[in-house]
């Protein structure tokens, strides 16, 4: 446990090079090629957590001037997923998922259950947090290990499931994304892609990065629409006008930076998935496997990007508006990316649906991070995690994803019940999936 507690307190950008320079060596890498790619992956998430970093730091106090401006008032703060692993991982029954996550993942492996090998270990924080809130509903730790597999099985299958779709729009080969708060999006994205197909005019309507800038000349430059989004958000703020342009520079500076991390991840990994998928097929022949990355890699893709600085302001509005919701946004809007991920290779990178898509994804994830709300608190208060003054915490990116209402409502209202159809539902998704499904999405 105090291995696992020096890891998860190095971070990701320490733990995970760690990772992968020993996986490198089991794949009989050469131990200096395996150090350069392990080094250059550490590197690329550095630089990521800069520029998230950095947009987090000034849409913060965007978002908080706005919400002062127009006088809102909701009772539950968005404390982002930054806050929601610290809580998740700062409990006995958190400190868990790793081991339980890795050892879950082997045996899915072996048994053919599932085709993601994840290596990205730091993000099982998004099922100590399922499990977290379960103990916390029901103070039965067995059920929060319990919720903890069930979690992962959905990951792992959600994962699979999107995998072709995500490999064939960002041109990643032989990965997948195993991670909490993307992979979700995939569920919600398809049936939002066939209701547009089938709208006369809307169905029509193709906005990409390239069509954008071939429209609008300049002003659909990346950098210039970043300009554009960032003074638009500063404006709203009533900031004056050097921090308007500041905040305008920044949110350009992500549009153009962010790729460029993302570039520095994939030279790092590439070499490692080439080996690990040589291996599979040395030792499996004709089966294929998945090497498990955080939807980072995905991330800086200008769509994407363009997409969620669009949607920062909109969701703001979306939180006023919207009936029941009780949870202002802060925290998870720099994090809304991460959210969209998936969804954006469902939409083939189109701009406009993107848009549309993340509008329904976050509504619906204000619905279910509002329910979520009092469980969180509670599971903070036992991490003894600081709130600062907030009487009530919730998170808008794993909080409001589905899964999570799914695994910890039937949970907390039908126990070990609960808990065992939503594992024999996955159960039995994977078994099709992996078994007698041929066709892929």
């Amino acid at each position: 446990m105090g291995i696992i507690r020096w890891l998860l307190n190095a971070g990701p950008t320490v733990f995970l090079p760690m990772l992968l320079f020993v996986f490198g060596l089991f794949l009989r890498i050469k131990v200096g090629k395996a150090f350069k790619a392990a080094l250059m992956v550490g590197i690329g998430f550095t630089g990521l957590n800069l520029i998230i970093g950095l947009l987090t730091d000034n849409l913060g106090p965007a978002a908080q001037a706005m919400v002062r401006n127009f006088g809102l008032s909701l009772s539950s703060i968005d404390v982002g997923w930054p806050a929601a692993s610290a809580i998740s991982y700062g409990t006995t029954l958190g400190s868990l998922a790793i081991p339980i996550g890795v050892v879950l993942n082997v045996i899915l492996l072996v048994v053919g259950l599932t085709k993601t090998l994840n290596v990205d270990l730091w993000n099982y924080w998004h099922i100590a947090f399922t499990g977290s809130l379960v103990y916390a509903a029901t103070n039965n730790f067995g059920l929060g290990l319990a919720t903890m597999v069930v979690h992962a099985m959905w990951i792992y299958f959600l994962a699979d499931l999107a995998a072709p779709t995500i490999q064939k729009h960002y041109g990643l080969d032989g990965i997948s994304f195993p991670q909490g708060a993307s992979a979700p999006g995939f569920v919600i994205a398809l049936p939002i892609n066939w209701i547009l197909d089938r709208i006369p005019g809307v169905k029509n309507i193709h906005w990409t990065p390239e069509t954008i800038q071939k429209r609008l000349g300049i002003f659909g430059d990346s950098a210039v629409m970043g300009l554009i989004i960032g003074l638009i958000i500063g404006s709203l703020a009533q900031y004056d006008i050097t921090k308007i342009l500041n905040l305008g520079i920044t949110t350009s500076a992500v549009l153009i930076l962010m790729p460029r991390m993302v570039a520095l991840l994939m030279e790092g990994l590439s070499p490692i998935s080439e080996a690990a998928n040589q291996l599979v097929q040395k030792k499996f022949p004709g089966r294929d496997l998945y090497i498990g990355m955080d939807s980072a890699l995905a991330v800086g893709q200008e769509a994407v990007l363009s997409a969620s600085l669009i949607l920062v302001p909109v969701s703001l509005l979306i939180a006023v508006i919207l009936p029941g919701n009780t949870v202002l946004p802060f925290g998870d809007l720099a994090t809304i990316p991460f959210m969209l991920a998936v969804m954006a290779a469902v939409f083939g990178g189109n701009v406009f649906r993107i848009v549309i898509g993340g509008i329904i994804d976050i509504a619906i994830s204000l619905w279910i991070a509002s329910w979520i709300a009092p469980l969180l608190t509670i599971a903070a208060k036992s991490a003894h995690f600081s709130m600062n003054g907030a009487s009530s915490i919730s998170v808008l990116s794993d909080g409001g994803a589905w899964t999570t209402l799914l695994i910890v409502g039937l949970g907390k209202v039908l126990s070990w019940g609960g808990i065992a159809i939503t594992g024999v539902i996955v159960l039995a998704l994977m078994i099709w999936l992996n078994k007698f499904h041929t066709k892929r999405i």
